[in-house]
């Protein structure tokens, strides 16, 4: 497998990234990078910003993992709002490209306004399905053109709301360029937070070789009186991470992991697990 630095000390504007932190990076363990990089507009950030950034991370043998999608409504009713979705991911694509990215990682967004995660009943309707179709196909040549792959992620309160459906609409798209991006908590429910393990496996076994990278991220059951099911920093929770691991490899060695829900500060604990675990499996770990 190969790890990657998710967020944490990351900037949110790539003008910002510099020698000193790519040497950080490098040094805390990481052959790669996810950033979203907020700060820098798809449509408006010019070519020689992200081609430097992309220059840079090279001279320090790093790879641009996953850049982000932009959080676009991607199943909204109305087509003219949908479509302005679509034109965001696209773009979100090209500078992608121009940053040397393997891939994008986004959601499918939300009917809900107060957020692109947020649970709305809309959001799991056969009209939300069949948008999300509509706009994956429109995104997938400008995909291959950037030599991008999307990745899409799920969560219970989106469109993407189980592996199951997960695979069903990827197989609508049809495109090998819109893949799926594990969130190794995003799927897990209140009884499956005791037994990870079946969980992450049935996931697998659904989606197969339509995962093209992982977020790895810890989930547990909180002592509330409605149920509440926290994810965070890798090791806090149950999730099943060897599992993970081993599941990651077997479809390839070569695909990136990418720890993600731990802050800066817990960055080198989060290391040492991961390169733990995959030691104690006898994975490999991609250094360059």
């Amino acid at each position: 497998m190969r790890l990657g630095l998710n967020g944490c000390y990351l900037p949110s504007d790539m003008r910002e990234v510099t020698p000193e932190l790519c040497r950080r990076v490098r040094n805390d363990g990481f052959s790669g990078i996810f950033t979203r990089f907020r700060a820098n507009d798809p449509r408006e950030t010019p070519r020689h910003e992200a081609e430097r950034v992309r220059t840079l991370l090279a001279h320090h043998g790093l790879r641009m993992y996953q850049a982000t999608g932009f959080w676009q409504n991607l199943v909204h009713p109305d087509d003219s709002v949908r479509a302005e979705g679509s034109r965001t991911l696209q773009a979100a694509l090209q500078l992608a490209g121009w940053l040397g990215s393997r891939a994008i990682d986004t959601g499918p967004g939300s009917m809900n306004p107060r957020g692109p995660w947020f649970p709305h009943p809309e959001n799991w309707t056969p009209v939300a399905r069949r948008q999300l179709i509509k706009s994956l196909k429109e995104c997938a040549p400008v995909a291959q053109d950037a030599n991008v792959l999307l990745s899409m992620e799920g969560h219970q309160l989106v469109t993407l709301e189980s592996a199951e459906v997960t695979a069903e609409i990827l197989d609508a798209v049809d495109s090998p360029w819109v893949t799926c991006d594990y969130d190794s908590a995003n799927w897990i429910t209140l009884k499956e937070v005791y037994d990870t393990t079946s969980a992450v496996n049935r996931h697998f076994d659904v989606l197969g070789a339509r995962i093209s990278s992982c977020h790895a991220k810890d989930i547990w059951a909180e002592d509330r009186l409605s149920v509440h099911l926290q994810d965070g920093c890798p090791g806090k929770g149950t999730m099943d991470f060897r599992t993970v691991l081993l599941r990651m490899h077997q479809l390839s060695p070569d695909l990136p992991v990418l720890p993600e829900g731990c802050s800066s500060d817990e960055v080198p604990q989060v290391v040492a697990l991961f390169r733990g675990m995959a030691a104690e499996l006898g994975l490999p770990i991609i250094e360059e």
